[in-house]
C-alpha cells in the first residue's frame, strides 16, 4: 500500500512499447524474472483507455436589439457557427454554469461590455433553429442605474450540437492499421557507397543514414500493423540478371511478395 517498493516480493517484470499496448486493446505478456527466465505461470495483462474528453460542441448564435453595435455596425448581429471544446467550455461537465459576456469590439481593444448571461450545457443542448433559446443581455451597472432598464438585447442560440472528434488513439483501437511502404533511392546522386559522406555508406558498423531513418520509422509505425510485413522497393539502380537501370524494383527482388519484415 506504499510506493515504496523494497519491502514487496519481486514477481515478474515484462517490458513493451505504448504502440503494443494501444494495438493490442489487452496486452497480455507473461512475466519473466530479471536474467530473462519465465517467472513460473504469472502474466501480465495491461488495457489501454483515453481519459480525454474529445466532445467539441457547435454553436449558432444571433443576438436582438443590442445597445452597441457588433458585427459590422450590426446591432442583430448573426454570428458565423463556431466550435469549442466541451472540456474548455465547462470540463464535461453539463451543469456547470457558463457565463456568457458581449462585448462592443474597437480596434484600440478597448472593448465595451454590452452585458452577460449565465447558463449551463444542459440549458444550452435545448436549442434548435426552429425552437432557439433565448437569453437576456443584462448589464448590471446600466441596471443599477436605470429603475426602467430591462436588457441590454437578447441572445439567441439557434444550435447547440455536441459531437465527438476521433483521436488517433480512437481510430488504431476501432481497427484502423497502418500501412508503411518504403522507398529506397539508389541513383548516383546519393554519392559512392564506400564513401562515409553518401546515405549508403557501406559502413564497418552496418550502419548508415538510409538504415538509421528506417528503423527510427519503422519501429514506431510496426506495432500499428498485423502482420508487421512491409513492402519495399527501390529505384534508379542496376538490377539483376539484365543489369538494366529499373526505377521500381522490390527490395527482395520478389515482385509476386515484396513485403519484408
Amino acid at each position: 500500500k506504499t510506493i515504496d517498493l523494497s519491502d514487496d516480493d519481486f514477481l515478474g517484470e515484462c517490458e513493451c512499447t505504448l504502440g503494443q499496448i494501444v494495438s493490442s486493446k489487452k496486452l497480455t505478456r507473461p512475466l519473466v524474472m530479471k536474467n530473462g527466465r519465465p517467472a513460473g505461470k504469472g502474466s501480465i495483462t495491461i488495457s489501454a483507455e483515453e481519459i480525454k474528453d474529445n466532445r467539441v460542441v457547435l454553436f449558432e448564435m444571433e443576438a436582438r436589439k443590442l445597445d452597441n453595435k457588433v458585427v459590422k455596425n450590426n446591432l442583430n448581429p448573426v454570428w458565423r457557427p463556431f466550435k469549442i471544446s466541451l472540456n474548455s467550455l465547462c470540463y464535461g461537465d453539463m451543469d456547470k454554469t457558463i457565463k456568457v459576456e458581449c462585448y462592443d469590439y474597437d480596434n484600440d481593444g478597448s472593448h465595451d461590455l454590452i452585458g452577460t448571461f449565465q447558463t449551463t450545457m444542459t440549458k444550452l443542448k435545448e436549442a434548435s433553429r426552429s425552437s432557439p433559446v433565448e437569453f437576456e443581455c443584462i448589464n448590471e451597472k446600466k441596471r443599477q442605474k436605470k429603475k426602467s432598464y430591462k436588457n441590454s438585447g437578447v441572445i439567441s442560440v439557434k444550435q447547440c450540437e455536441i459531437t465527438v472528434e476521433c483521436t488517433f488513439l480512437d481510430y488504431i483501437m476501432g481497427g484502423c492499421q497502418l500501412n508503411f511502404t518504403v522507398g529506397v533511392d539508389f541513383t548516383g546522386s546519393n554519392g559512392d557507397p564506400r564513401s562515409p559522406d553518401s546515405l549508403h555508406y557501406i559502413s564497418p558498423n552496418g550502419v548508415n543514414e538510409y538504415l538509421t531513418a528506417l528503423w527510427s520509422v519503422g519501429l514506431v509505425i510496426q506495432d500499428y500493423d498485423a502482420d508487421k510485413m512491409f513492402p519495399a522497393f527501390g529505384f534508379g539502380a542496376q538490377i539483376p540478371p539484365q543489369w538494366q537501370v529499373s526505377h521500381e524494383f522490390p527490395m527482395n527482388f520478389n515482385p509476386s511478395n515484396p513485403y519484408c519484415n
